[in-house]
């Protein structure tokens, strides 16, 4: 999709306006570049490792992915799940799981960068451990 620039004064409510018509991809691809920017104005100071850690750390399960796999859950919870979605909540649960395994891996080589804990680390970066029900 081409792309132009315009210089326009925008409140943060347009732009969050102008977000929601987004696709979920261009959503998603979006908010890594706000986070990736955010981390920027944070902490401009930082070594790339660090950056590149933090933005791996930061960019999470996919929505799309994230938004079926819970769905599917709610579905076995409710105990209406076929066996077509069971096999699909696997192959999503394996997905989400190898993700969540790469991001424990950046934030321990960032932990670890930093000469601190797993622990300590994700307490400064606002991270709570996950609650499993």
């Amino acid at each position: 999709m081409p792309t132009v620039q315009v210089e326009a004064q925008l409140s943060s409510a347009d732009l969050l306006k102008a977000a929601g018509q987004l696709s979920p991809g261009e959503l998603e691809q979006f908010v890594f570049q706000l986070l990736s920017l955010q981390a920027q104005r944070k902490a401009p100071s930082l070594p790339p490792a660090e950056t590149d850690l933090l933005l791996k750390i930061n960019q999470g399960v996919p929505g799309d992915v994230q938004k079926r796999h819970d769905e599917l859950v709610g579905k076995r919870q409710a105990e209406t799940l076929t066996v077509d979605e069971h096999d699909e909540l696997l192959r999503l649960t394996d997905q989400v799981e190898k993700i969540e395994a790469k991001r424990i891996k950046y934030m321990v080589e960032l932990a670890r960068l930093r000469q601190t804990t797993l622990t300590v680390l994700m307490k400064d970066l606002g991270i709570q451990s996950p609650t499993y029900a």
